[in-house]
């Protein structure tokens, strides 16, 4: 009877008493949140109302901004109730939807990665090929490939991660987050190990070596090129190289601190390392992109300055009219 009663919620640990600078925190993270829906929803919309942007390269930035978006609403809202509440409990199913929003968008990011790092892979070593082999239809199917596969992979691990009876409600994290759960297992967890084990290395491994792989082809087909070429091959691909960075570094500071012992981790460290899975990938590729691929810039420049320019003008009337 007890298990079952601890089963309807969960108890979220890693949440810190801070006391009045909760406030501060709640503010400084609502800033956070409103500047990655900003800065995501601008990239969407300039690629999406600029023709020449319609490209393969470019729609998939915007794809990877439209992902930014999804796994932030996952986390953000509910992280920012935590942090003005004295407690910090979870209902069982919006703990299990979190899992499958938090960790779709980390599947569907790298899944779009790997796709990118094919179409940079595509465009650089058979550029004769390229508009042939990377057509819209091509593009679009990339994409309903990168959401749905994660989608799939997700569903049938939390449908075996629900069955689990459970010895205690205490979530180790800042959200709820499978390994955690599964930790409280009251039964021997072997098959969700191995199910787990393999779903790690299909949608992690295996987009990790594809994605070094043909940056690998593309530095010895650069290799031989004018010094003109490999700039314009680098200002291309730096971009998706800082932003396959990112994400490899948070995505295993999370992994090892989901693994490791939390109790011999300064606790301030252990939240950091928790939080920056789930916001330095949406806060650093639309900066990443924005300022480094020129187009992108451009017209981001020329919205700004369009908006100057509107009150710069305003300005004057109203001058005039006094």
């Amino acid at each position: 009877m007890e298990n079952n009663t601890l089963s309807f919620y969960f108890n979220l640990t890693m949440f810190m008493n801070i006391g009045h600078y909760r406030y501060l925190a709640f503010v400084f993270s609502l800033l956070l949140y409103c500047f990655i829906v900003s800065a995501n929803l601008v990239m969407i919309l300039i690629i999406l109302l600029e023709r020449t942007l319609h490209e393969p390269m470019y729609i998939f930035i915007a794809f990877l901004s439209v992902n930014s978006l999804y796994g932030s609403t996952g986390f953000f809202p509910r992280f920012l109730v935590d942090l003005l509440s004295d407690t910090h409990v979870i209902s069982r199913p919006a703990c299990f939807t979190q899992i499958y929003v938090i960790y779709t968008y980390a599947s569907c990011e790298i899944t779009i990665l790997s796709i990118m790092a094919y179409d940079r892979y595509v465009a650089v070593c058979h550029p004769l090929h390229y508009h042939r082999k990377m057509t819209l239809k091509t593009v679009y199917m990339l994409v309903f490939f990168a959401w749905v596969c994660p989608a799939c992979n997700l569903t049938v691990t939390i449908n075996m991660i629900v069955r689990l009876p459970l010895c205690g409600n205490n979530i180790q994290k800042i959200y709820c987050a499978s390994w955690n759960i599964v930790k409280l297992s009251c039964v021997t967890t072997a098959v969700n190990n191995i199910v787990a084990m393999l779903g790690a290395i299909t949608m992690a491994f295996l987009p990790f070596g594809f994605i070094l792989y043909t940056y690998l082809r593309i530095v010895v087909t650069c290799w031989k090129k004018s010094s003109e070429v490999r700039g314009k091959v680098l200002q291309s691909c730096l971009p998706h190289v800082i932003s396959f960075v990112i994400y490899s570094i948070t995505s295993f500071c999370d992994t090892a601190l989901s693994r490791g012992n939390l109790e011999e981790i300064n606790p301030l460290v252990a939240v950091i390392l928790s939080l920056e899975f789930v916001i330095l990938p949406p806060i650093l590729n639309p900066l990443v992109y924005g300022l480094k691929l020129p187009e992108i810039r451009r017209h981001i420049f020329k919205i700004l300055c369009f908006k100057l320019q509107t009150k710069k003008n305003s300005c004057h009337i109203l001058l005039s009219l006094h």
